[in-house]
């Protein structure tokens, strides 16, 4: 039997799985059971690289009963054991930045057919990293009754794995659309377009450096967006999400381009992140690396292990506006990969490792 989604998604059920494809026929997802259990998960990422998620079950320091995922036969991280023929928790992942990109959110859009399917009204997490990447992930394919700051703030008591409570927020399962428009971009649709993803970066509606924004004739806009306006409109798609026009962003020249964020300024911003992470989150790691003026590609500040580059059309775009508004906009830059540094470390730690 063949479903055939609104969008142009169709599923083809076997009585032993099921194969979702695209509206071009390419394969997303691959599902194989092994009686009541799963006997294999594949999903294809955005580059084509498929993430494997192998149906037997290990123990695992942090997250307990957990699956092994796989990228072309080598282990890159695990995911805690679930239902899959009826999720009621929403899994989590021990290293979600290994994962290729867009595998992560097609395989929460999966575990939200999947329940929704099965008749589950609302899934819960009960996993030891309730970050704001997972947050923005789960949107794609979940509806949650609560908010960010309610689901990141219970990371203080979360850190050290072992059986953990339910964050108490109800995700509705409410899977998305995936649809390629070009070789490395893609849209997210539901009611209409709601994410849009070029060169691997995602552009959703709301705040942040990516923005969707309302355009003409009832379509939408793909915007980098640094401090409180836009810097590059860089698509444009109808409502149905075809891809109307397309631009690179602006050429990275010119000075601070290169140079390495004083001392002073950079202990200043570690204060200023300090204080908008949640416990025991802190911001110490960013004393440790250089952090330069330079091409972030489609984002305002990009961690390279070594050192971590800010967008330096920032400064172009703020630095008339005074210091004080580019001070801000680097602490807003630098607060996701401080985050992401803590939780690498405190996973490891708690691992272990």
């Amino acid at each position: 039997m063949i479903t055939a989604l609104p969008h142009g998604t169709t599923i083809a059920h076997a009585a032993d799985g099921w194969v979702r494809r695209d509206r071009d026929g390419g394969a997303q997802a691959e599902l194989r059971w092994a009686g009541d259990g799963l006997a294999a998960l594949t999903v294809t990422g955005y580059d084509a690289r498929a993430l494997r998620v192998d149906g037997a079950i290990a123990a695992h320091p942090v997250l307990g009963a957990a699956h092994a995922l796989t990228v072309d036969g080598v282990a890159v991280a695990r995911l805690s054991a679930i239902d899959w023929r009826r999720p009621t928790a929403i899994p989590a992942i021990d290293r979600p930045g290994a994962l290729p990109p867009g595998t992560g959110t097609m395989l929460l859009d999966t575990i939200a057919r999947l329940a929704r399917d099965a008749g589950v009204a609302a899934l819960r997490y009960a996993g030891p990293y309730p970050t704001a990447a997972l947050w923005a992930a789960l949107a794609a394919s979940f509806r949650a009754d609560g908010d960010e700051a309610t689901f990141t703030a219970a990371a203080a008591s979360r850190w050290r794995g072992g059986a953990l409570p339910p964050i108490a927020i109800d995700f509705a399962p409410a899977p998305h659309e995936r649809a390629r428009l070009a070789a490395d971009a893609f849209v997210g649709l539901r009611a209409g377009v709601e994410r849009v993803v070029l060169g691997g970066a995602s552009f959703e509606r709301g705040g942040g450096v990516r923005r969707l924004v309302d355009d003409d004739d009832d379509g939408v806009a793909a915007e980098l967006w640094f401090g409180d306006r836009p810097w590059a409109r860089l698509a444009r798609l109808g409502p149905d999400g075809g891809l109307r026009h397309r631009a690179p962003p602006p050429p990275i020249v010119g000075a601070p381009a290169g140079e390495v964020l004083p001392p002073a300024l950079v202990a200043a911003l570690v204060e200023v992140i300090a204080d908008a992470l949640p416990p025991p989150l802190t911001a110490d790691a960013l004393r440790a690396v250089p952090i330069a003026w330079g091409d972030a590609g489609l984002a305002a500040a990009r961690d390279r292990g070594d050192q971590v580059i800010v967008h330096v059309g920032l400064w172009h775009h703020l630095a008339p506006r005074g210091l004080a508004r580019v001070a801000l906009a680097l602490a807003e830059a630098l607060t996701p990969i401080a985050a992401a540094r803590a939780v690498a470390a405190l996973a490891g730690a708690a691992a272990g490792g």
